[in-house]
């Protein structure tokens, strides 16, 4: 018996039974179609964290109050010590060092903000001139922070675009005068519309100096220090110089933790990786569920079609071409229902991009061919003990339906 004449023999027993190839073509979709999705939304999350993460800035590096070790708990915390708190001063004492190019301390907090009869409680942001560098903050109108002291408190913000329509309307921001807390600054600029990173809308917040924040909060000390290495291969050397400094300043403790972009980006593209194999797992589950469906019919098929296997046999068809014609029954069931599945899979993962522009919910193609790959295996392997029942009946027996 010829391939393709065996082709075209399973082929018309599907056709035969028709509903019953539709529900089997419907379980490897469904389960194809699960792979395709949920491994796109695992890389989805996945490039999103990569995009807001590449959207900070460039060889940037984060002090963090407190020294983090491996297993999450500095020593100090172990004896009921608290770490040493970040100050301005240990920012601007970073400057000094050579393989820093910027350095932008940070302090945030919320206050209302009023102009006019107008009002909304708004993120103040608290830093330096250097922060519209490290972030690639561009402005609308007006301009950014003034160059100088950092230790200055001058009274002036630097507003988003949101804060901007809400409390100025159709009027011109530039120049005004509003108060934010119990103190009074000037709008010396209106950033351009950044939308969210990481959880953090730019368009809704309120840029001040640092230390006018430090006023305004009554505080004295830092939340983050950003730092910007001169270059990518000055990155070990500028976080090596900035730990040395700091050490030195908190009499000797390394008491801060100093991290790179770069660091973290691996660390969440490691946990989403994981992620993304653990649903695409799950989601292979439904595979197999598809597998002992396409068994169980496959069994009836065996009963419901004796007559036809023993008028085979009779005409001289041996026991493997009569496994053969069931495996490629299997096969095209598993090619159909994978080829649904994949449609239908690509056709969520749009959906899903459209629903959620930021979230790039492409499936990756090591996914997609497992999914294919896992279809056929899993039809070929579940119909191995109904080929092998068909192939060991008696033509005598299957003809006369005994």
């Amino acid at each position: 018996m010829r391939w393709h004449d065996a082709t075209r023999f399973a082929w018309g027993g599907l056709r035969g039974f028709r509903s019953r190839a539709l529900l089997m073509v419907l379980s490897m979709a469904i389960g194809v179609g699960a792979v395709v999705v949920l491994t796109a939304l695992g890389e989805g999350a996945r490039g999103y964290v990569v995009n807001q993460f590449s959207a900070l800035g460039t060889n940037l590096l984060i002090v963090f109050p407190g020294r983090t070790e491996t297993g999450g708990t500095g020593t100090g915390m172990l004896v009921g010590q608290t770490p040493r708190d970040l100050t301005l001063e240990d920012a601007l004492a970073l400057t000094r060092a050579p393989g820093i190019a910027a350095v932008a301390p940070l302090t945030i907090g919320t206050a209302l903000m009023t102009y006019g009869g107008r009002s909304r409680e708004t993120i103040v942001l608290g830093t330096s001139w250097h922060w519209k560098d490290i972030r690639g903050v561009e402005m609308q109108s007006g301009s950014f922070l003034p160059a100088g002291d950092a230790r200055a408190a001058t009274p002036v913000c630097v507003i988003g675009r949101t804060v901007r329509d809400e409390l100025f309307g159709s009027e011109v921001a530039v120049g005004r005068q509003v108060r934010i807390g119990d103190r009074r600054y000037r709008v010396i600029g209106v950033m351009t519309p950044h939308g969210e990173s990481l959880g953090f809308n730019m368009d809704e917040v309120v840029i001040v100096p640092v230390a006018a924040a430090q006023a305004l909060f009554d505080i004295s000390t830092l939340l983050r220090i950003l730092v910007e290495a001169r270059s990518r291969s000055d990155i070990p050397r500028a976080k090596a110089q900035a730990e040395a400094i700091l050490q030195e300043r908190h009499d000797g403790e390394r008491d801060v933790t100093v991290v790179t972009q770069d660091a973290v980006l691996e660390t969440f593209d490691r946990i989403l990786r994981a992620l993304t194999l653990a649903v695409g797992g799950i989601a292979g589950i439904s595979l197999a569920v598809s597998g002992i469906l396409v068994m169980n019919v496959m069994l009836i098929a065996v009963s419901q079609r004796r007559q036809e296997i023993g008028l085979l046999k009779a005409v001289g068809a041996t026991r493997a071409q009569i496994r053969v014609l069931f495996l490629i029954e299997a096969l095209l069931l598993a090619m159909l229902g994978a080829a649904a599945g994949l449609a239908l899979g690509l056709a969520g993962s749009a959906l899903i991009r459209r629903l959620y522009p930021a979230l790039p919910a492409y499936a990756p193609s090591w996914a997609i061919a497992a999914a294919l790959l896992t279809a056929a295996l899993t039809a070929i392997v579940f119909t191995l003990l109904p080929a092998r029942r068909a192939a060991r009946l008696d033509p005598v027996l299957a003809l006369s339906r005994r």
